[in-house]
């Protein structure tokens, strides 16, 4: 797969269907080395220019650290620009610009601009690890921010670990980058899939009404699917689920809408399930219910954060009302100071933008790390941007609630925010709806 790389600076890029048009950026050091190999002369630049660094003492201290007189504060971001979940990095990324120009147009931190250079990795491991090794080790950002993805995230920390990197405010709720105690470089902003998950099935429980016998599992067969399943699970066995293989669990395959055997799983189930909990993307959980639907399975649809609510909605058209979507911030109509800054926010960035639940993720994790870096005192490091992160401790953003970080706590916010499709719009819903719900079906 061709990787698609942008470099952002305050302004919007010029955006073709097949490849961004990109303003220049500054060249490195090691972009300037490389280019001069092609010629004799050129290599006696850079031997004399070596010598003039070596004994001037400018070379860098760290291959892996940006130099202290770089002109910008330079992130990274690989994520999925392409293929079935291209619009869910898509959204990210746009919410990150838009947070970027408003810090840019505040003045970045202490007259520094911060930069972005994007990579697309098509949400394939195998393209994710020599873009992360691109981004740490010949771009030298200062930290990665916005990476969609588990079976990504798997691919990329060990890079950010090895490399001392911070990767911060993933798209991604799984386990592996919630660690007890914290990985030091790996610090996340969102509620986790377990989180998510463990609220679906008390609600269903508690306000449903219905027994752990009567709930399914369709997930994607990799890390993702199977942080949401175990999330599930524990919560099932916290309200008296002995035997979690009376559970019916249906997979499919990432990147793929093979999902026939997983519904003829769902249809062969006895008792029926009567809601099913979804850990998938969004072209495969929508053919699934649209397959189930035909198939006059009358269950409860509930889908994690990650499906992206938006695109799943457009795929389903008229049969997507009822389908539950658990979101980790809130609406993006909600009355809330961090909701109305990022609608201004992104309108100065795109004024054709539309607003979504992923580009509002995006933005809150920049404003963080933002807010993070206005409290360096010092030259602006990957450690040093560890430590400002941590040093946090509880702080507000406008969300309606506090937020925290620290060195035991590397996630920030908890909540979760319950949505439903109706009449193709993403509306806000409460978890005691959810008898209505359930009395519309069987009178359905």
């Amino acid at each position: 797969m061709k990787n698609l790389v942008m470099t952002v600076r305050s302004k919007a890029p010029t955006v073709h269907h097949t490849a961004f048009q990109l303003p220049i950026r500054r060249m490195s050091r090691l972009s300037f080395l490389r280019d001069c190999r092609r010629s004799w002369r050129c290599q006696m630049t850079v031997l004399l220019t070596a010598i003039v660094m070596l004994l001037t003492g400018t070379l860098q201290a760290s291959a892996n650290e940006a130099p202290p007189d770089e002109e910008s504060i330079l992130l990274g971001m690989s994520t999925a620009l392409t293929g079935p979940t291209g619009i869910l990095g898509i959204n990210m990324r746009t919410g990150v610009l838009a947070a970027i120009g408003e810090a840019n147009r505040a003045g970045g931190i202490k007259g520094r601009k911060l930069d972005l250079i994007v990579l697309d990795d098509g949400y394939e491991p195998s393209h994710t690890a020599p873009n992360m090794r691109r981004l740490v080790e010949e771009e030298h950002v200062l930290a990665v921010i916005g990476n969609v993805g588990t079976p990504t995230a798997v691919a990329a920390i060990p890079i950010a670990n090895a490399n001392k990197t911070p990767f911060f405010g993933a798209f991604t709720g799984a386990g592996v980058l919630r660690k007890t105690p914290p990985d030091r470089y790996v610090i996340n902003y969102r509620a986790s899939y377990a989180e998510e998950t463990m609220i679906m099935v008390d609600a269903l429980l508690t306000h449903g009404g219905l027994k752990p016998q009567e709930i399914a599992f369709f997930t994607q067969r990799d890390a993702y699917g199977d942080a949401g399943f175990a999330g599930g699970i524990m919560a099932l066995k916290l309200h008296g689920l002995e035997d979690e293989n009376s559970v019916v669990h249906c997979r499919y395959e990432r990147n793929t809408t093979a999902v026939e055997n997983a519904l003829a799983d769902i249809l062969m189930a006895d008792p029926a399930p009567r809601a099913v909990i979804m850990v998938g993307a969004y072209n495969p959980c929508a053919a699934f219910i649209l397959l189930a639907r035909q198939s006059g399975l009358e269950s409860i649809f509930l889908n994690v954060s990650f499906v992206g609510a938006e695109p799943l909605a457009a795929k389903l058209g008229n049969h997507g009302d009822g389908v539950i979507v658990t979101q980790v911030v809130p609406h993006f109509d909600a009355d809330l100071p961090i909701v109305a800054h990022y609608r201004k926010a992104l309108q100065s960035w795109n004024a054709y933008a539309d607003p979504s639940f992923g580009s509002l993720e995006g933005y809150i994790a920049a404003r963080i790390l933002y807010q993070a870096l206005k409290t360096i005192k010092g030259t602006v490091t990957r450690e040093a941007i560890v430590d400002a992160l941590e040093g946090l401790g509880e702080f507000d953003i406008g969300l309606g609630e506090k937020l925290q970080l620290g060195p035991e706590e590397h996630q920030a916010c908890h909540r979760v925010w319950p949505t439903i499709i109706r009449h193709g719009e993403i509306v806000p819903f409460e978890w005691e709806e959810l008898a209505r719900e359930f009395g519309e079906k069987s009178h359905g």
